[in-house]
């Protein structure tokens, strides 16, 4: 057990000081910097689906995460460094509306496929730029939005018009 002594009146004492004045805000930079680092690797969308998109020349698929909730659409893909060929996001915005997307904290070019509820691709934002403040319109009313790696659209033969194929866009 501790016994705090008083100094008696008339006697010098050191100041004594048990928590170092710089010590909060080294804590605080320290969490800071492991919330950024949990966000930029661990908060991504939940689930894996596969998706097809029918082009002129045959389907072509993909593995996307789904981005539902609002949290999950506001992050994106902000903060990857890579993206796997095969691979994309899917924003579901529940039903047909104007969108405007953004390239800010996104550190690798995109081409954005902007699709209505019937599964066609209404427009193609394609080689968006990394990082940009700038606003990319979807230009028509859509219900989702496709990223895919920059060049993948063109690459694929992917096309305004094209159907996608996933259970967000039921054939009628």
């Amino acid at each position: 057990m501790m016994q705090i002594r008083y100094p008696q009146p008339g006697i010098r004492t050191a100041s004594l000081h048990l928590i170092p004045p710089f010590l909060p805000q080294m804590v605080a930079a320290l969490l800071l910097a492991i919330l950024m680092a949990l966000a930029a690797t661990g908060a991504r969308a939940a689930t894996f689906e596969p998706l097809a998109i029918d082009t002129k020349s045959g389907p072509v698929t993909f593995q996307v995460e789904i981005a539902q909730s609002a949290a999950e659409r506001a992050k994106g893909l902000m903060y990857r460094s890579e993206l796997a060929p095969d691979a994309g996001m899917l924003f579901d915005f529940d039903y047909d509306q104007p969108v405007y997307m953004w390239m800010k904290n996104t550190y690798i070019p995109l081409d954005m496929l902007f699709i209505r509820s019937d599964g066609r691709i209404a427009s193609i934002a394609a080689n968006t730029e990394p990082l940009s403040t700038r606003t990319i319109e979807s230009g028509a009313p859509v219900r989702a939005v496709l990223e895919l790696p920059a060049g993948t659209a063109k690459a694929r033969g992917i096309a305004v018009g094209d159907r996608v194929r996933h259970r967000m866009f039921p054939e009628k």
